[in-house]
């Protein structure tokens, strides 16, 4: 008798153990919904799946179309950044020149008195030239300002560079290729070329130049000697 009520009393108290453990655990059951981040949500017992599913879709969708906005306005303001830029850059290109051309505004107004003032007689047409040459000084002095400087050329080797030869004359004082004629003035700007010497360039006379080819035949001897 008293080893039947041991054996009962121990099997009431691994039922009263496996019941607790029983109720600590949460049954797998009760996780019936998913975040978005793949953690489980305690939900009601008995609650419908698709009705969860259909939640999460609502929640995917509701991301999306925020997502989709701020895209949007990112792509509205880029658009109107690149209009900011372009009238700015039209602006910049209409009145880029704008200093030089206030500096040149003066020298235009001293060429009109210079115009007026020979018409009243004689002897203000004496001054004219004075009058131009002291207007073309000012206007170069304008353009050293902006490092607008003309090219050297005179008496100089030709150099297809910077010169554009547009006749040839024979020559007895100059060696062959040498510019001995300024047509028109070249212009570099900043080092840059913007515009070429038109000049004249020589052209050794027969004998002349037999005579120098001579010469660098003997010099070339001479150093290889």
């Amino acid at each position: 008798m008293l080893r039947e009520a041991e054996s009962e009393e121990m099997g009431t108290s691994v039922n009263t153990d496996a019941d607790k453990a029983s109720e600590e655990t949460p049954s797998v059951e009760s996780f019936d919904q998913i975040t978005p981040d793949g953690e489980p949500v305690a939900g009601e017992e008995g609650s419908d799946p698709l009705a969860l599913l259909e939640e999460q879709l609502k929640a995917a969708e509701f991301k999306l179309n925020e997502a989709s906005d701020r895209m949007l306005r990112m792509a509205a303001e880029f658009d109107n950044y690149k209009k900011r830029m372009a009238r700015e850059m039209d602006e910049f290109r209409k009145f880029a020149n704008e200093s030089l051309i206030k500096n040149l505004l003066p020298i235009l107004d001293n060429l009109e008195r210079a115009i007026d003032s020979s018409k009243s007689g004689e002897k203000a047409k004496a001054n004219i030239l004075e009058g131009v040459e002291l207007t073309y000084k000012e206007i170069m002095s304008i353009l050293e300002k902006y490092q607008v400087l003309p090219v050297v050329c005179l008496e100089k080797s030709f150099d297809p560079l910077f010169h554009q030869a547009v006749s040839q004359e024979e020559s007895d004082k100059y060696p062959d290729n040498t510019v001995i004629r300024e047509l028109m003035k070249g212009y570099t700007m900043h080092d840059r070329l913007i515009r070429p010497s038109m000049v004249t360039v020589s052209k050794a006379k027969a004998n002349q130049k037999k005579n120098e080819d001579i010469h660098k035949n003997e010099k070339t001897i001479n150093e290889t000697a």
